[in-house]
Protein backbone atom coordinates (compact mmCIF):
# COMPACT_ATOMS: atom_id res chain seq x y z
CA UNK A 1 0.00 0.00 0.00
CA UNK A 2 2.81 2.48 1.17
CA UNK A 3 4.53 1.92 -2.56
CA UNK A 4 0.98 2.46 -4.07
CA UNK A 5 -0.10 5.70 -2.57
CA UNK A 6 3.88 6.66 -3.50
CA UNK A 7 2.87 5.76 -7.05
CA UNK A 8 -0.28 7.77 -6.73
CA UNK A 9 1.17 10.76 -5.10
CA UNK A 10 3.88 10.71 -8.08
CA UNK A 11 1.35 10.44 -10.56
CA UNK A 12 -1.00 13.78 -8.98
CA UNK A 13 2.20 15.11 -9.06
CA UNK A 14 3.01 15.00 -12.41
CA UNK A 15 -0.73 15.66 -13.30
CA UNK A 16 -0.70 19.10 -11.55
CA UNK A 17 2.59 19.97 -13.20
CA UNK A 18 1.32 19.03 -16.98
CA UNK A 19 -2.24 20.59 -15.78
CA UNK A 20 -0.14 24.15 -15.06
CA UNK A 21 2.41 23.85 -17.91
CA UNK A 22 -0.87 23.41 -20.68
CA UNK A 23 -2.43 26.21 -18.66
CA UNK A 24 0.82 28.50 -19.59
CA UNK A 25 0.72 27.10 -23.27
CA UNK A 26 -2.86 28.31 -23.08
CA UNK A 27 -1.72 31.50 -22.41
CA UNK A 28 1.06 31.63 -24.61
CA UNK A 29 -1.43 30.46 -27.51
CA UNK A 30 -3.74 33.10 -26.93
CA UNK A 31 -1.04 35.84 -26.55
CA UNK A 32 0.04 34.82 -30.43
CA UNK A 33 -3.35 34.31 -31.58
CA UNK A 34 -3.91 38.06 -30.39
CA UNK A 35 -0.93 39.57 -32.20
CA UNK A 36 -1.51 37.48 -35.32
CA UNK A 37 -5.19 38.90 -35.40
CA UNK A 38 -4.08 42.45 -35.02
CA UNK A 39 -5.32 44.79 -37.84
CA UNK A 40 -6.04 48.59 -37.87
CA UNK A 41 -9.76 47.56 -36.95
CA UNK A 42 -8.70 46.32 -33.36
CA UNK A 43 -5.08 47.87 -32.61
CA UNK A 44 -3.46 51.06 -33.08
CA UNK A 45 -1.40 49.86 -36.53
CA UNK A 46 -1.90 51.44 -39.28
CA UNK A 47 -4.20 50.60 -42.23
CA UNK A 48 -1.43 50.01 -44.44
CA UNK A 49 -0.08 47.50 -42.33
CA UNK A 50 -3.27 45.31 -43.45
CA UNK A 51 -2.34 42.94 -45.95
CA UNK A 52 -3.99 41.99 -48.88
CA UNK A 53 -7.48 40.66 -48.50
CA UNK A 54 -7.79 41.85 -45.33
CA UNK A 55 -10.92 41.58 -43.33
CA UNK A 56 -13.56 45.17 -43.36
CA UNK A 57 -14.62 47.37 -40.55
CA UNK A 58 -17.56 44.95 -39.81
CA UNK A 59 -15.16 41.51 -39.38
CA UNK A 60 -16.31 40.65 -43.34
CA UNK A 61 -13.69 39.82 -45.76
CA UNK A 62 -15.07 41.59 -49.16
CA UNK A 63 -16.99 39.97 -51.20
CA UNK A 64 -14.92 39.91 -54.79
CA UNK A 65 -18.82 38.92 -56.33
CA UNK A 66 -20.49 42.18 -55.29
CA UNK A 67 -23.93 42.88 -57.13
CA UNK A 68 -22.58 46.48 -58.46
CA UNK A 69 -20.39 46.58 -61.13
CA UNK A 70 -17.44 48.73 -60.62
CA UNK A 71 -17.86 52.40 -61.64
CA UNK A 72 -20.63 54.68 -61.60
CA UNK A 73 -24.26 53.19 -61.19
CA UNK A 74 -27.11 53.39 -63.62
CA UNK A 75 -28.91 56.96 -62.61
CA UNK A 76 -25.70 58.35 -61.25
CA UNK A 77 -25.22 62.27 -61.68
CA UNK A 78 -22.40 62.43 -63.49
CA UNK A 79 -19.63 64.72 -63.19
CA UNK A 80 -17.34 67.02 -65.77
CA UNK A 81 -15.00 69.15 -66.04
CA UNK A 82 -15.71 72.94 -65.23
CA UNK A 83 -15.10 75.60 -67.95
CA UNK A 84 -12.60 78.08 -67.01
CA UNK A 85 -13.88 81.31 -67.17
CA UNK A 86 -13.42 83.68 -69.95
CA UNK A 87 -11.13 85.98 -68.45
CA UNK A 88 -8.69 82.73 -67.95
CA UNK A 89 -8.67 81.85 -71.67
CA UNK A 90 -5.28 82.80 -73.37
CA UNK A 91 -6.76 82.35 -77.24
CA UNK A 92 -10.27 81.84 -78.49
CA UNK A 93 -11.18 80.10 -82.19
CA UNK A 94 -14.28 81.64 -83.36
CA UNK A 95 -16.16 79.02 -85.34
CA UNK A 96 -19.41 80.26 -87.84
CA UNK A 97 -21.11 78.07 -90.14
CA UNK A 98 -20.29 78.93 -93.81
CA UNK A 99 -24.32 78.28 -95.19
CA UNK A 100 -27.81 77.75 -94.41
CA UNK A 101 -28.20 74.22 -93.67
CA UNK A 102 -32.10 75.11 -95.29
CA UNK A 103 -31.70 77.01 -98.30
CA UNK A 104 -27.68 76.71 -98.26
CA UNK A 105 -27.65 80.56 -98.70
CA UNK A 106 -24.24 82.40 -97.38
CA UNK A 107 -24.22 83.45 -93.98
CA UNK A 108 -22.69 86.50 -92.07
CA UNK A 109 -19.95 85.63 -89.44
CA UNK A 110 -22.39 87.21 -86.60
CA UNK A 111 -21.24 86.03 -83.19
CA UNK A 112 -24.15 83.99 -80.95
CA UNK A 113 -23.86 85.48 -77.17
CA UNK A 114 -25.24 81.54 -76.26
CA UNK A 115 -22.09 80.07 -78.39
CA UNK A 116 -21.17 76.31 -77.11
CA UNK A 117 -18.02 76.39 -75.34
CA UNK A 118 -15.45 74.35 -75.79
CA UNK A 119 -11.56 73.98 -74.46
CA UNK A 120 -8.39 72.76 -74.54
CA UNK A 121 -5.46 73.12 -72.66
CA UNK A 122 -1.93 72.46 -73.29
CA UNK A 123 0.87 73.15 -71.58
CA UNK A 124 3.15 75.62 -73.49
CA UNK A 125 7.13 74.14 -74.19
CA UNK A 126 8.99 74.72 -70.61
CA UNK A 127 12.54 76.07 -71.34
CA UNK A 128 14.65 77.36 -67.81
CA UNK A 129 16.02 81.08 -68.02
CA UNK A 130 19.15 81.06 -67.32
CA UNK A 131 20.81 84.83 -66.12
CA UNK A 132 24.61 84.96 -66.30
CA UNK A 133 26.40 87.50 -64.18
CA UNK A 134 30.16 88.62 -65.79
CA UNK A 135 32.30 90.39 -63.75
CA UNK A 136 34.56 92.33 -65.13
CA UNK A 137 37.81 93.70 -64.21
CA UNK A 138 39.17 97.09 -65.90
CA UNK A 139 42.93 98.18 -65.60
CA UNK A 140 43.02 101.71 -64.77
CA UNK A 141 45.82 104.31 -66.52
CA UNK A 142 47.59 104.40 -62.71
CA UNK A 143 48.26 101.03 -63.41
CA UNK A 144 45.81 98.95 -60.81
CA UNK A 145 43.20 96.58 -61.88
CA UNK A 146 39.63 96.55 -60.08
CA UNK A 147 36.76 94.14 -60.44
CA UNK A 148 33.38 94.47 -60.24
CA UNK A 149 31.57 94.48 -56.92
CA UNK A 150 29.25 90.89 -56.91
CA UNK A 151 27.90 91.71 -53.19
CA UNK A 152 24.15 92.40 -53.14
CA UNK A 153 24.01 91.89 -57.14
CA UNK A 154 24.64 88.10 -58.02
CA UNK A 155 22.42 85.32 -55.86
CA UNK A 156 23.81 83.59 -53.19
CA UNK A 157 22.07 80.70 -55.45
CA UNK A 158 22.50 79.37 -58.50
CA UNK A 159 19.18 78.43 -58.64
CA UNK A 160 16.30 80.57 -58.47
CA UNK A 161 13.99 81.04 -55.62
CA UNK A 162 11.19 79.68 -57.81
CA UNK A 163 13.26 76.79 -58.87
CA UNK A 164 14.28 75.92 -55.32
CA UNK A 165 10.42 76.04 -54.13
CA UNK A 166 9.70 73.41 -56.75
CA UNK A 167 12.87 71.61 -55.74
CA UNK A 168 11.23 71.10 -52.02
CA UNK A 169 7.64 70.79 -53.51
CA UNK A 170 9.22 67.59 -54.85
CA UNK A 171 11.11 65.76 -52.47
CA UNK A 172 9.64 67.45 -48.77
CA UNK A 173 5.58 67.79 -49.78
CA UNK A 174 5.41 65.09 -52.59
CA UNK A 175 8.59 63.01 -51.56
CA UNK A 176 10.04 62.24 -54.40
CA UNK A 177 13.40 60.69 -53.72
CA UNK A 178 16.24 63.24 -54.31
CA UNK A 179 17.23 60.68 -57.56
CA UNK A 180 13.71 61.30 -58.93
CA UNK A 181 13.35 64.78 -58.24
CA UNK A 182 16.78 65.42 -60.34
CA UNK A 183 15.20 62.99 -63.10
CA UNK A 184 12.10 64.99 -63.36
CA UNK A 185 13.91 68.49 -63.31
CA UNK A 186 16.26 67.41 -66.04
CA UNK A 187 12.77 65.53 -68.25
CA UNK A 188 10.08 68.44 -67.60
CA UNK A 189 11.98 71.21 -67.35
CA UNK A 190 15.16 70.56 -68.59
CA UNK A 191 17.33 71.60 -65.59
CA UNK A 192 20.14 69.75 -64.35
CA UNK A 193 20.96 69.80 -60.78
CA UNK A 194 23.10 67.28 -58.33
CA UNK A 195 21.98 65.80 -55.24
CA UNK A 196 24.00 67.63 -53.39
CA UNK A 197 22.73 70.68 -54.53
CA UNK A 198 19.18 69.53 -53.74
CA UNK A 199 20.37 69.00 -50.59
CA UNK A 200 21.51 72.57 -50.20
CA UNK A 201 18.85 73.78 -51.79
CA UNK A 202 16.17 72.18 -49.01
CA UNK A 203 18.38 74.08 -46.12
CA UNK A 204 17.76 77.74 -47.93
CA UNK A 205 14.29 76.73 -48.29
CA UNK A 206 13.81 75.57 -44.62
CA UNK A 207 15.54 78.64 -43.46
CA UNK A 208 13.42 80.55 -45.45
CA UNK A 209 10.06 79.24 -44.29
CA UNK A 210 11.28 79.42 -40.23
CA UNK A 211 9.11 81.95 -39.50
CA UNK A 212 6.11 80.99 -40.93
CA UNK A 213 6.59 77.79 -38.97
CA UNK A 214 6.98 79.86 -35.75
CA UNK A 215 3.40 81.58 -36.95
CA UNK A 216 2.38 78.37 -37.20
CA UNK A 217 3.01 77.13 -34.55
CA UNK A 218 2.03 79.86 -32.17
CA UNK A 219 -1.65 79.81 -33.66
CA UNK A 220 -2.23 76.24 -33.11
CA UNK A 221 -0.74 77.18 -29.53
CA UNK A 222 -3.46 79.50 -28.79
CA UNK A 223 -6.17 77.34 -30.58
CA UNK A 224 -9.37 76.43 -28.68
CA UNK A 225 -9.75 73.17 -29.11
CA UNK A 226 -6.49 70.99 -30.46
CA UNK A 227 -5.65 67.24 -31.92
CA UNK A 228 -2.44 65.41 -31.52
CA UNK A 229 -0.84 62.17 -32.42
CA UNK A 230 2.39 60.65 -33.21
CA UNK A 231 4.36 58.43 -34.65
CA UNK A 232 7.40 56.56 -35.17
CA UNK A 233 10.37 57.95 -37.18
CA UNK A 234 13.69 57.34 -38.53
CA UNK A 235 16.81 58.73 -38.84
CA UNK A 236 19.68 56.87 -40.05
CA UNK A 237 18.31 53.87 -39.05
CA UNK A 238 17.65 55.32 -35.81
CA UNK A 239 13.80 55.69 -33.85
CA UNK A 240 12.47 58.34 -33.72
CA UNK A 241 9.44 59.86 -32.74
CA UNK A 242 7.38 62.44 -34.82
CA UNK A 243 4.06 64.53 -33.43
CA UNK A 244 1.94 66.69 -34.69
CA UNK A 245 -1.01 68.59 -33.16
CA UNK A 246 -3.66 70.06 -36.18
CA UNK A 247 -6.64 72.52 -35.73
CA UNK A 248 -8.90 73.83 -38.09
CA UNK A 249 -6.81 76.88 -39.23
CA UNK A 250 -2.55 74.92 -38.79
CA UNK A 251 -1.07 71.85 -38.62
CA UNK A 252 2.59 72.04 -36.73
CA UNK A 253 4.96 68.91 -37.13
CA UNK A 254 7.68 68.20 -34.85
CA UNK A 255 10.43 65.26 -34.93
CA UNK A 256 11.89 64.59 -31.80
CA UNK A 257 14.47 61.77 -29.95
CA UNK A 258 11.94 60.44 -28.15
CA UNK A 259 7.87 60.54 -27.27
CA UNK A 260 8.46 61.12 -23.18
CA UNK A 261 6.42 63.76 -21.49
CA UNK A 262 9.62 66.19 -21.05
CA UNK A 263 10.67 66.02 -24.43
CA UNK A 264 7.51 66.52 -26.39
CA UNK A 265 5.75 69.37 -23.67
CA UNK A 266 7.63 72.12 -24.98
CA UNK A 267 6.00 71.85 -28.11
CA UNK A 268 2.95 71.86 -26.55
CA UNK A 269 3.10 74.89 -24.79
CA UNK A 270 0.99 77.07 -22.56
CA UNK A 271 -1.66 73.52 -22.65
CA UNK A 272 -3.80 76.24 -23.73
CA UNK A 273 -7.63 74.57 -24.71
CA UNK A 274 -8.76 70.92 -25.22
CA UNK A 275 -6.70 68.26 -26.42
CA UNK A 276 -8.00 65.65 -28.36
CA UNK A 277 -5.50 62.61 -28.48
CA UNK A 278 -5.36 58.93 -27.34
CA UNK A 279 -4.96 57.65 -23.66
CA UNK A 280 -1.14 58.07 -24.24
CA UNK A 281 0.52 58.44 -20.32
CA UNK A 282 2.67 61.01 -22.09
CA UNK A 283 -0.41 63.91 -22.00
CA UNK A 284 -0.51 63.33 -18.46
CA UNK A 285 0.46 67.27 -18.39
CA UNK A 286 -2.36 68.09 -20.10
CA UNK A 287 -5.22 68.74 -17.44
CA UNK A 288 -8.05 66.09 -17.54
CA UNK A 289 -10.91 68.09 -17.73
CA UNK A 290 -9.52 70.09 -20.93
CA UNK A 291 -9.40 66.70 -22.99
CA UNK A 292 -11.07 64.45 -24.95
CA UNK A 293 -10.22 60.72 -25.29
CA UNK A 294 -10.66 59.43 -28.71
CA UNK A 295 -13.64 57.12 -29.34
CA UNK A 296 -12.05 55.82 -32.51
CA UNK A 297 -9.25 54.21 -30.21
CA UNK A 298 -11.36 53.04 -27.91
CA UNK A 299 -14.17 51.12 -30.28
CA UNK A 300 -10.44 49.47 -32.22
CA UNK A 301 -9.68 48.77 -28.31
CA UNK A 302 -13.68 47.13 -27.68
CA UNK A 303 -13.30 45.13 -30.74
CA UNK A 304 -10.44 43.69 -29.62
CA UNK A 305 -11.94 42.35 -26.43
CA UNK A 306 -14.53 40.87 -28.56
CA UNK A 307 -12.69 38.78 -30.37
CA UNK A 308 -11.46 36.88 -27.62
CA UNK A 309 -13.08 33.83 -25.95
CA UNK A 310 -14.96 34.12 -21.86
CA UNK A 311 -15.95 37.26 -20.25
CA UNK A 312 -13.97 39.37 -22.44
CA UNK A 313 -15.90 38.82 -24.95
CA UNK A 314 -18.87 39.63 -23.56
CA UNK A 315 -17.64 43.22 -21.87
CA UNK A 316 -16.10 43.57 -25.62
CA UNK A 317 -19.49 43.18 -27.11
CA UNK A 318 -21.61 44.93 -24.88
CA UNK A 319 -19.16 48.09 -25.22
CA UNK A 320 -19.62 47.30 -28.85
CA UNK A 321 -22.90 48.20 -28.54
CA UNK A 322 -22.95 51.19 -26.47
CA UNK A 323 -20.10 52.91 -29.36
CA UNK A 324 -21.90 52.08 -32.02
CA UNK A 325 -24.93 54.08 -29.63
CA UNK A 326 -22.28 56.80 -29.35
CA UNK A 327 -21.50 57.37 -33.06
CA UNK A 328 -25.32 57.24 -33.99
CA UNK A 329 -26.30 59.64 -32.04
CA UNK A 330 -23.20 62.03 -32.91
CA UNK A 331 -23.98 61.44 -36.38
CA UNK A 332 -27.48 62.58 -35.83
CA UNK A 333 -26.42 66.37 -34.14
CA UNK A 334 -24.05 66.57 -37.32
CA UNK A 335 -26.20 65.71 -39.34
CA UNK A 336 -28.51 68.45 -37.71
CA UNK A 337 -31.37 66.05 -36.99
CA UNK A 338 -30.95 66.84 -33.29
CA UNK A 339 -29.42 69.51 -31.69
CA UNK A 340 -26.97 70.32 -28.75
CA UNK A 341 -29.81 69.47 -25.83
CA UNK A 342 -31.34 66.39 -27.25
CA UNK A 343 -27.79 65.21 -27.76
CA UNK A 344 -27.15 65.38 -24.47
CA UNK A 345 -30.44 63.65 -23.51
CA UNK A 346 -29.68 60.75 -26.27
CA UNK A 347 -26.35 60.55 -24.18
CA UNK A 348 -27.30 60.46 -20.87
CA UNK A 349 -28.14 56.75 -20.43
CA UNK A 350 -25.18 55.50 -22.83
CA UNK A 351 -22.63 57.19 -20.86
CA UNK A 352 -24.11 55.56 -17.46
CA UNK A 353 -24.23 52.15 -19.34
CA UNK A 354 -20.34 52.51 -20.47
CA UNK A 355 -18.88 53.16 -16.95
CA UNK A 356 -21.02 50.75 -15.36
CA UNK A 357 -20.10 47.78 -17.91
CA UNK A 358 -16.10 49.58 -17.44
CA UNK A 359 -16.54 48.73 -13.80
CA UNK A 360 -17.99 45.57 -13.85
CA UNK A 361 -15.29 44.67 -16.45
CA UNK A 362 -12.80 45.98 -13.57
CA UNK A 363 -14.32 43.84 -10.81
CA UNK A 364 -14.29 40.77 -13.00
CA UNK A 365 -10.15 40.84 -12.88
CA UNK A 366 -9.31 39.52 -16.32
CA UNK A 367 -6.07 39.86 -17.78
CA UNK A 368 -5.47 42.13 -20.52
CA UNK A 369 -9.54 43.79 -19.67
CA UNK A 370 -9.92 44.54 -16.46
CA UNK A 371 -6.55 46.63 -16.77
CA UNK A 372 -7.73 48.33 -19.81
CA UNK A 373 -11.27 48.95 -18.65
CA UNK A 374 -9.56 50.58 -15.90
CA UNK A 375 -7.31 53.24 -17.66
CA UNK A 376 -10.17 53.90 -19.24
CA UNK A 377 -12.05 55.15 -16.28
CA UNK A 378 -8.93 56.70 -15.31
CA UNK A 379 -9.81 59.13 -18.23
CA UNK A 380 -13.59 58.99 -17.33
CA UNK A 381 -13.58 63.12 -17.40
CA UNK A 382 -12.17 62.78 -20.91
CA UNK A 383 -14.49 60.97 -22.14
CA UNK A 384 -17.09 62.86 -22.84
CA UNK A 385 -16.06 66.77 -23.39
CA UNK A 386 -17.52 66.64 -26.87
CA UNK A 387 -21.06 66.12 -25.84
CA UNK A 388 -20.69 69.82 -24.30
CA UNK A 389 -18.46 71.51 -25.72
CA UNK A 390 -19.17 73.03 -29.34
CA UNK A 391 -16.41 72.42 -31.78
CA UNK A 392 -14.85 69.24 -30.15
CA UNK A 393 -15.11 65.99 -31.97
CA UNK A 394 -15.28 62.73 -30.27
CA UNK A 395 -12.61 61.07 -32.59
CA UNK A 396 -9.01 62.29 -33.52
CA UNK A 397 -9.21 61.66 -37.03
CA UNK A 398 -8.16 64.46 -37.82
CA UNK A 399 -4.65 64.11 -36.48
CA UNK A 400 -4.61 60.99 -38.05
CA UNK A 401 -5.29 62.11 -41.20
CA UNK A 402 -2.49 64.83 -41.05
CA UNK A 403 -0.08 62.41 -39.80
CA UNK A 404 -0.77 59.83 -42.90
CA UNK A 405 1.28 61.75 -45.37
CA UNK A 406 4.25 61.30 -43.27
CA UNK A 407 3.99 57.74 -42.40
CA UNK A 408 4.04 56.63 -46.54
CA UNK A 409 6.84 58.92 -46.82
CA UNK A 410 8.51 57.11 -43.78
CA UNK A 411 7.80 53.90 -45.74
CA UNK A 412 8.82 54.74 -48.97
CA UNK A 413 12.28 57.09 -47.72
CA UNK A 414 12.94 55.31 -44.19
CA UNK A 415 13.26 57.97 -43.04
CA UNK A 416 16.15 61.00 -43.30
CA UNK A 417 19.66 60.91 -42.42
CA UNK A 418 20.68 64.11 -40.13
CA UNK A 419 18.72 67.03 -38.02
CA UNK A 420 19.22 69.31 -40.83
CA UNK A 421 16.88 66.78 -42.64
CA UNK A 422 14.56 66.56 -39.89
CA UNK A 423 13.76 70.01 -39.56
CA UNK A 424 13.31 70.50 -43.59
CA UNK A 425 10.60 67.98 -43.29
CA UNK A 426 8.90 69.00 -40.19
CA UNK A 427 8.97 73.07 -41.80
CA UNK A 428 8.11 72.33 -45.23
CA UNK A 429 5.14 69.73 -44.56
CA UNK A 430 3.94 72.11 -41.50
CA UNK A 431 3.69 75.21 -44.67
CA UNK A 432 2.54 72.28 -46.99
CA UNK A 433 -0.69 71.28 -44.34
CA UNK A 434 -1.18 74.77 -43.12
CA UNK A 435 -1.06 76.71 -46.42
CA UNK A 436 -3.97 74.08 -47.80
CA UNK A 437 -6.10 74.77 -44.77
CA UNK A 438 -5.96 78.70 -45.53
CA UNK A 439 -6.58 78.00 -49.16
CA UNK A 440 -3.05 79.38 -50.34
CA UNK A 441 -1.04 77.83 -53.39
CA UNK A 442 2.06 76.02 -51.75
CA UNK A 443 4.36 76.25 -54.53
CA UNK A 444 3.67 79.70 -54.70
CA UNK A 445 3.95 80.79 -50.97
CA UNK A 446 7.16 78.48 -50.72
CA UNK A 447 8.36 81.04 -53.53
CA UNK A 448 7.46 84.28 -51.72
CA UNK A 449 9.78 83.05 -48.78
CA UNK A 450 12.33 82.23 -50.94
CA UNK A 451 12.45 85.64 -52.76
CA UNK A 452 11.44 87.62 -49.08
CA UNK A 453 15.04 85.92 -47.73
CA UNK A 454 16.89 86.54 -50.58
CA UNK A 455 15.88 90.05 -51.00
CA UNK A 456 16.00 90.82 -47.37
CA UNK A 457 12.62 91.96 -47.37
CA UNK A 458 9.11 91.00 -44.67
CA UNK A 459 8.35 87.23 -45.04
CA UNK A 460 5.02 86.66 -46.07
CA UNK A 461 2.17 85.24 -43.65
CA UNK A 462 0.38 82.22 -43.86
CA UNK A 463 -2.52 83.87 -41.92
CA UNK A 464 -4.98 86.87 -42.91
CA UNK A 465 -4.21 89.83 -41.27
CA UNK A 466 -1.53 88.50 -39.17
CA UNK A 467 1.57 91.18 -39.74
CA UNK A 468 4.61 90.23 -41.46
CA UNK A 469 8.11 89.61 -40.01
CA UNK A 470 11.38 90.70 -40.97
CA UNK A 471 13.26 88.23 -42.96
Amino acid sequence: MDHRDQRIGELEAKVAEQAAEIAELKTLVAALTGQLGRTSRNSHLPPSSDGPGARSSDGKKPNKAGKRKRGGQKGHRGHKRDLLPVERVDHVVDLFPEQCENCWSDLPKTEDPKATRYQTTELPPVRPETTEYRRHSVKCDCGHTTSAKVEGVVPVSPFGPRLMSLVALFTGVYHLSRRQTASVLHDVLGVRISLGAISAVEARVSKAVESPVQAAHAEVERAAIKHADATSWLQSGNLRSLWTIATATATVFKIVVNGAADTIKPFFGACQGILVSDRATVFSFWPMKRRQICWAHLLRKFISFSERDGPAGQFGKDLLDYTALVFKYWQNFRDGEVGRKKLKELMAPVRTQVEDCLRRAVANDTPKLSGSCSDILAHQEALWTFIDRDGVEPTNNHAERELRAFVLWRRRSFGTQSDRGNLFAERVMTVAHTARKQDKNVLAFLTACCEAKLSGSSTPSLFAGEPTTAA
